[in-house]
């Protein structure tokens, strides 16, 4: 070979060996440092989740590469390497972050919302289960497990009190125990040295405020009136009347009833308020904020009675004397009648 072809063979053998290390370079650029999503998606690692999963999960939509994030999950991702949990991909990280991420167990807490309604340990189960990687029977068996529950200082019968509706940030992955321990620190973060003060102005303990925050919280929606409910229910309780108070009856029923009638409050129950004088043994459902700074902060203007709005707006008419009560509710039962005649 003359030295002009040896040359040439060296150039091209240089060439190729140029285009080959530059494409190496821009797989790694692509790979490594290149921004690769044009959003942000949320992604849920369960036990079994395999990385060929994730990957089929990722929208094409907000992938640029396509080819690199696969080569990134193939080359770097095995499947038992996975750490379960709820990750988040960002808008402009790299493939290579995905399966960092992954790998590492990087996840991004979430909000685990308890609000509304909580009377039914079942739903309440399924309701912290939706939002966690958590079975909805193992979270029922921590709400009646007296054992579990007095870790926390709450039995079977006052674990309502336990739970103070609110947003909580945790992970995906984290433990019933976890759970509730973020349910004790929301407890005792309410209980400060001045709502303390105020439960005892009442003559009450913490679990009773607790247990009559939820009769109020069974009586209304309307959170204004809140205080007014109170009220009446703590001048009752002061004077030695029985409460009489209707949610305590269909907590007797697993709330399975819509309307109660005298039959229904014949029934043999501590948690009667009909049958039975002062407060039920434990609270009838889980009782919120508004209802529990209503007891400790009550209007206590010597109202003994309340019945539901003419208006039928969801309010309440209150009264000091059972004659003013009975006036209000043939009131309030002719405008049902004249609403039902339209």
């Amino acid at each position: 070979m003359n030295m002009k072809k040896w040359l040439l063979a060296l150039l091209i053998a240089l060439f190729a060996a140029a285009i080959a290390v530059g494409a190496v370079a821009l797989r790694f650029y692509a790979d490594n440092r290149k921004p690769n999503f044009r959003n942000s998606k949320d992604i849920f690692v369960y036990p079994q989740t395999t990385a060929r999963q994730i990957l089929e999960s990722i929208p094409d939509s907000i992938v640029i590469n396509k080819k690199s994030l696969e080569r990134v999950f193939d080359k770097y991702l095995e499947d038992e390497e996975l750490k379960p949990g709820h990750y988040v991909i960002e808008k402009g990280k790299p493939s290579i972050y995905v399966a960092r991420m992954l790998k590492a167990g990087w996840q991004t807490p979430v909000d685990l919302v308890l609000s509304g309604t909580m009377r039914l340990k079942g739903k309440i189960a399924k309701k912290i289960s939706n939002q966690m990687m958590l079975d909805s029977a193992a979270v029922y068996k921590a709400l009646t497990d007296s054992v579990f529950l007095s870790h926390y200082g709450f039995t079977p019968r006052n674990v309502f009190s336990l739970i103070i509706p609110a947003t909580y940030e945790a992970y995906w992955t984290d433990s019933i125990e976890t759970i509730f321990s973020k349910f004790k620190d929301a407890y005792d973060a309410f209980w400060t040295k001045d709502n303390l003060r105020k439960a005892e102005a009442q003559g009450l303990t913490k679990e009773e405020v607790s247990i009559l925050a939820s009769i109020v919280k069974g009586e209304s929606n309307y959170e204004p009136e809140y205080p007014a409910i109170a009220g009446v229910y703590l001048n009752r309780l002061h004077s030695g009347m029985r409460l009489q108070a209707d949610p305590t009856v269909a907590f007797c029923f697993d709330y399975s009833i819509n309307r109660i009638l005298l039959k229904h409050i014949e029934i043999n129950s501590p948690y009667n308020t009909y049958k039975y004088e002062g407060l039920p043994p434990g609270p009838i459902c889980v009782p919120d904020k508004p209802a529990l700074n209503a007891v400790l902060n009550p209007d206590l203007h010597g109202d003994l009675y309340f019945c539901a709005s003419p208006a039928l707006d969801g309010t309440h008419k209150f009264a000091k004397t059972l004659s003013e009560h009975n006036a209000n509710a043939r009131e309030f039962h002719r405008a049902i009648s004249a609403s039902r005649a339209r």
